[in-house]
């Protein structure tokens, strides 16, 4: 939740545009006192880093919780971090990523340290009497820490260490090697080791000198001296033979009978003699070390497994001889096997006592090597040397930083906290570029990584969208355009037109969906006659091929009867062959209720007219009334759709957060879809030599059927009685009554002939 926040001291202007108040961000003092603004005036309050027309550089350096998102207290964090390294504030809405030096405010430390680390890098360009420091100067100090021996990001790496320090090359070598490898930041493909795997690597062997000295000083007392540790070794790789070849033989001498089945079988060596065998091979790894007896004793060097001689014979050597003071020791017995053990158990403790480390790859001496040399404070003098570079870095990155904000802050803020560049047709951040497709150009284009997902949502805009599939040398991208103005009767699944990018590159687009709604009254005026012409042209060429069908079947028909039919029989049976498919004779009496039924037609189609024609002078009225009941249901719709349609939908299904409605009326819609318009000074041929001819004969007879409508019109209405003569017509006078004595002359009558 926003919290609260006093009231502003700063005097805001806002525009009217797509039916919210925006404010307008034009100054210094508008960025420093944007937290003073109410969020509920903003525009979006949320946008993604990715898919939109701006540095994407910028946004992850405002983006300061890395979740691809950027959203008012990151923004507002910006513009204060901003401010605060700057005199004046009013530098943020200069354009250009140049600064002055003496734009920074070095009265806090982190200024002082920028204005510092600007003229560092200037001195090291060459420039040191400049006075100004430019983004591009920044960003070529990044590109050389490559090149530098130290660059500040506390890794190191083999060829850190001078040619001719091979103790520490080979040390960070063995780092490498035991401890595994980072890349640095220059160069993600070569190893390197920071000074948490060189600490730990140095433990580590100082702690195995340690664990070392502590058991040679124990071992001294025991009769075999320093050379104890040895023989323990030599017992220990055998120890688990050992103790498997004595448990047989007791077991032996317990029941003859079972030395059979725990000395190897034939069937045994029968399968091993099918293998390609070696030393090391498990099949003769697994076997005792010698012939089981009864109680019988481990002989040390003939009659042994091969895969264990070498090993027992360095077992006599270095464990048998010297500790039962035998020469050329030829066997073992089981009670000089215990007394061994608990002659070394002590070295036994000291070795289970040993540090466990990662260190165990290297030979003994390796690490000794290591240990006597000063490879310890060789390797730390050179990651504490490259760590020294690390303030350089950081400051090189708020001054990168700083740059970047002076030159991209207040764009972004007139696409997020306003739409001014948008409704000002400056071209919005979240316009992916112009698509030219059926005699128009939208400019309403929305970068979409997800047609489908994004169409749940963009549906309610109330806009007419096509989403389209563009490719450019092997890339890949999906937008959606919004058409706004003009007819969309040919705009179809599949039609083809040409997408340019922001960059001015072209993409060859293609229409995978459509969302259809209306563009303009107009459009809905004329889209009821449209579809019903429309159904007129399915329906006729339905029936169309529906009759060709039937056509081509009977044809095959009878061309299939013809030519299976006997060629010797069809000169006398001629009369007899029945063409399939021959129509049958029409009934009288079907002709005749056809008639009847024309007949009623026409009669009620005479009586509709004789009615409209009775109308007189209210004939337009009715004639206007008609269209608005064929027309008006449809306009009326649109008109509620085109109230409707906004911006908001499209950009929330894109991942932004709109805020208000951001209406699009017909004047907005107008500018962003825009018809093919031949220039004004250009010269128009209009004889088209391809032009469909017309034929005088149907000319003329509609030329006559309208005079007659016309005249038939104007005499049934009396438009014509002033131009039309009288007719006066005298009645016969009628026989007097008889009787009567005065006769009385007959009136005349005059009556117009019709």
């Amino acid at each position: 939740m926003q919290p609260e926040q006093p009231p502003p001291q700063h005097a805001w202007q806002f525009f009217r545009a797509g039916g919210v108040d925006q404010v307008i961000i034009q100054s210094g003092a508008d960025i420093a006192h944007l937290a003073e603004l109410d969020q509920k005036l903003w525009v979006a309050l949320a946008c993604p880093t990715r898919g939109i027309e701006f540095d994407e550089r910028t946004l992850d350096l405002i983006d300061t919780d890395k979740d691809g998102r950027i959203r008012p207290p990151e923004l507002l964090a910006a513009c204060a971090w901003a401010c605060a390294q700057l005199h004046n504030a009013d530098e943020l809405a200069q354009p250009g990523d140049t600064l002055e030096i003496r734009a920074i405010d070095d009265r806090t430390e982190e200024g002082a340290a920028l204005a510092a680390e600007a003229r560092r890098l200037l001195a090291m360009a060459g420039r040191p009497e400049a006075t100004e420091i430019a983004l591009a100067d920044v960003l070529t100090r990044s590109e050389q820490l490559s090149a530098l021996r130290f660059n500040g990001d506390g890794i190191i790496t083999v060829d850190t260490a001078g040619k001719d320090d091979t103790v520490a090359r080979e040390a960070i070598a063995h780092i490498i090697t035991t401890h595994g490898s980072i890349p640095p930041t220059t160069d993600k493909q070569l190893p390197g080791i920071d000074r948490e795997r060189a600490e730990s690597f140095f433990a580590e062997l100082n702690k195995l000198r340690a664990w070392a000295d502590q058991a040679r000083g124990a071992t001294t007392g025991l009769a075999l001296g320093d050379r104890t540790l040895a023989a323990t070794e030599a017992m220990n790789a055998v120890a688990a033979k050992v103790e498997d070849f004595f448990a047989r033989t007791r077991l032996a001498a317990y029941d003859p009978r079972a030395a059979t089945a725990l000395n190897p079988s034939l069937d045994e060596y029968s399968a091993m003699a099918s293998q390609d065998l070696g030393l090391a091979s498990p099949a003769i790894t697994t076997l005792p070390l010698a012939p089981i007896t009864p109680g019988g004793a481990l002989p040390l060097r003939h009659g042994v497994n091969p895969a264990w001689a070498k090993a027992l014979r360095n077992f006599s050597e270095r464990t048998v001889e010297p500790l039962l003071a035998r020469s050329n020791a030829e066997s073992l017995t089981q009670d000089e096997w215990q007394l061994i053990q608990r002659a070394l158990a002590p070295c036994q403790q000291w070795l289970a006592d040993r540090p466990a480390t990662r260190l165990d790859v290297l030979d003994e001496e390796v690490r000794e090597a290591l240990l006597a040399s000063d490879a310890e404070q060789r390797v730390m003098a050179l990651i504490d040397e490259d760590e020294a570079e690390q303030a350089h870095n950081e400051q090189a990155l708020g001054l990168e930083k700083l740059l970047r904000f002076k030159r991209d802050l207040l764009e972004l803020l007139n696409n997020f906290v306003s739409f001014s560049a948008f409704y000002q047709r400056r071209g919005a951040i979240f316009q992916a570029g112009t698509l030219y497709l059926d005699a128009r150009s939208c400019d309403l284009v929305v970068q979409v990584p997800d047609a489908a997902r994004h169409a749940k949502l963009a549906g309610l805009a109330k806009t007419y969208l096509a989403y389209c599939d563009c490719t450019r040398k092997g890339q890949k991208m999906g937008i959606v355009a919004a058409f706004t103005a003009g007819d969309v009767d040919f705009l179809f699944v599949g039609r083809n037109g040409v997408f340019y990018d922001r960059d001015g590159h072209d993409w060859d687009a293609t229409i995978t969906r459509i969302i259809e709604n209306p563009t303009s009254i107009r459009q809905a005026f004329f889209s009821p006659y449209k579809k019903f012409v429309r159904m007129i042209e399915e329906q006729v060429a339905k029936r169309a091929s529906a009759s060709d069908a039937r056509a081509q079947k009977s044809l095959g028909t009878a061309a299939g009867t013809l030519a299976s039919t006997d060629l010797k029989t069809v000169g006398t049976n001629a009369s007899s062959v029945t063409v399939p498919g021959t129509p049958r004779r029409t009934d009288v009496g079907t002709v005749a209720a056809i008639g009847v039924a024309l007949g009623s037609i026409s009669a009620v189609l005479v009586g509709i007219f004789g009615k409209f024609v009775d109308l007189g002078v209210w004939i337009p009225l009715a004639l206007i009334g008609i269209v608005l009941a064929i027309s008006g249901p449809s306009m009326l719709i649109a008109w509620l759709k085109l109230r409707q349609r906004s911006l908001g939908p499209i950009l929330d299904a894109s991942g932004w957060a709109i805020n208000g409605r951001m209406r699009v009326n017909t004047r907005l819609g107008g500018s962003l879809s825009q018809v093919a318009k031949v220039p004004a000074n250009a010269r128009r041929m209009l004889d088209d030599p391809f032009a469909e001819s017309k034929s005088p004969v149907w000319v003329g007879l509609g030329v006559l059927v309208a005079v007659l409508v016309v005249g038939f019109v104007a005499w049934r209405a009396h438009w014509l009685d002033r131009w039309v003569p009288q007719v006066t017509v005298t009645p016969p006078v009628a026989a007097p009554a008889a009787g009567a004595s005065d006769a009385t002359p007959a009136a005349s009558v005059a009556s117009p002939a019709r």
